[in-house]
């Protein structure tokens, strides 16, 4: 098997905190390649101390074992963003009823910089489409995610906050 096709076993796998994406789709997955007689898979994950990073290995783990013995190594460079969410990851994440995350764009290299400024005033609801959205909390069910209503329908939804 080429490491293409790794690729596409691996891709596959689904996140376990958002089952609706794939470690592909959300960018965690970085590359699946062969060494030797082993599968290395590398990922990375959301933030570095992300609950779910075990989870995702013993997945990754277990769907390639039928291709060999697989080793997942976790790397932090270049971090995680959300621009790494593929079109497919958002329009996913939209149709679960989760508000995607804005681009952000090209960074600068070096540490990753901490703005601790107000969350963005314009979130689209992912059932309605209106932009008259608010938040209730910065917090949501998991780490990557803020909860909001909206004002329009009045339904909560979850927001993938833009890191």
């Amino acid at each position: 098997m080429v490491t293409a096709d790794l690729w596409d076993v691996a891709a596959e796998v689904t996140d376990p905190e958002m089952p609706m994406l794939t470690l592909a789709d959300l960018g965690v997955l970085r590359a699946v390649e062969r060494d030797g007689g082993r599968i290395v898979a590398t990922i990375t994950p959301t933030y570095a101390g992300c609950p779910a990073l075990d989870a995702m290995a013993a997945d990754l783990r277990s769907t390639l074992g039928a291709y060999g013995e697989v080793e997942v190594k976790v790397t932090l460079t270049p971090p995680w963003t959300t621009d790494l969410i593929s079109d497919e990851g958002r329009r996913k994440l939209a149709e679960a009823g989760v508000a995607p995350p804005a681009h952000i764009g090209p960074r600068s290299t070096g540490p990753v910089p901490l703005a601790l400024a107000a969350p963005p005033k314009r979130v689209t609801c992912p059932r309605c489409g209106s932009a008259e959205t608010e938040e209730l909390s910065r917090f949501g069910p998991t780490a990557c995610t803020a909860l909001r209503r909206c004002r329009a329908c009045a339904e909560p939804f979850e927001h993938m906050k833009d890191i």
